[in-house]
C-alpha cells in the first residue's frame, strides 16, 4: 500500500496534468463538459496514482478506454498501465475460472443441504442474508466489483475508500488554498 501523502503528491501531479490534456483538447466547454472532464481527469489520475495495481482502478480505466475521446488523456496519465493491465489479465482469467468452479461446488453442496432437515440456526441465516445484501451493494458501489468475490471486494472497497479519502482530502487542499489567495 502506497503511502498517504506520497499518493496524495502523485494525484496532484496527475490530476493537473490531466486537467491540462482535457483543457487543451477543447478551447470552449459548458459547465457540464467542464464538470465530466474534471471528475474524468480526477478518477483517472487517481487510479494512475495506484499504478493500476487495484482492480478498481484497472476497471476506472478501462471504462474510460470506451470513449474514444478518452484515450489522449488516458495516454498521457498512465505510464505502464498498458503493460502491467496485458501481465493482470492471465490472473483475473484464473480468478473467475476458479470462481466458476467453487459455484459448482457450493451448488452440489446446497443440494445436498436440501436433502438433509433443517438443523441450521435462525440468527446464522438472517446474518448471511445480510451480509449477502451489503457485499452486493459493495460490488455496485466499486468500480470492476461486479466481478469479485467476497473476500477480494472487501480488501478492494478498503483501499478504494482510502483512496476516495486522499483525492477528497487533495481537493479541500485545493479549495481552501483558492479562498485564502481570494479574500
Amino acid at each position: 500500500m502506497t503511502n498517504s501523502s506520497q499518493l496524495k503528491k502523485e494525484f496532484i501531479k496527475k490530476w493537473i496534468q490531466g486537467l491540462k490534456t482535457c483543457c487543451s483538447t477543447k478551447n470552449k466547454m459548458s459547465l457540464f463538459e467542464r464538470k465530466k472532464k474534471i471528475k474524468l481527469s480526477a478518477d483517472i489520475a487517481l487510479a494512475s496514482a495506484k499504478n493500476a495495481t487495484t482492480c478498481w482502478s484497472k476497471a476506472l480505466i478501462s471504462e474510460a478506454k470506451k470513449d474514444e475521446e478518452n484515450k489522449i488523456l488516458i495516454s498521457n496519465l498512465s505510464n505502464n498501465i498498458m503493460d502491467q493491465e496485458a501481465q493482470q489479465k492471465v490472473i483475473c482469467h484464473k480468478r473467475i475460472r476458479s470462481k466458476k468452479i467453487l459455484k459448482k461446488c457450493f451448488g452440489v453442496s446446497k443440494r445436498m443441504m436440501k436433502m438433509e432437515p433443517r438443523r441450521s440456526n435462525n440468527a446464522t441465516c438472517i446474518a448471511k442474508i445480510l451480509v449477502k445484501k451489503r457485499t452486493r451493494v459493495l460490488k455496485r458501489l466499486v468500480p470492476g466489483g461486479e466481478s469479485m468475490d467476497e473476500f477480494t471486494i472487501i480488501k478492494e472497497a478498503l483501499d478504494y475508500i482510502l483512496s476516495l479519502r486522499v483525492q477528497v482530502d487533495v481537493m479541500n487542499n485545493l479549495v481552501n488554498a483558492n479562498k485564502s489567495t481570494t479574500m
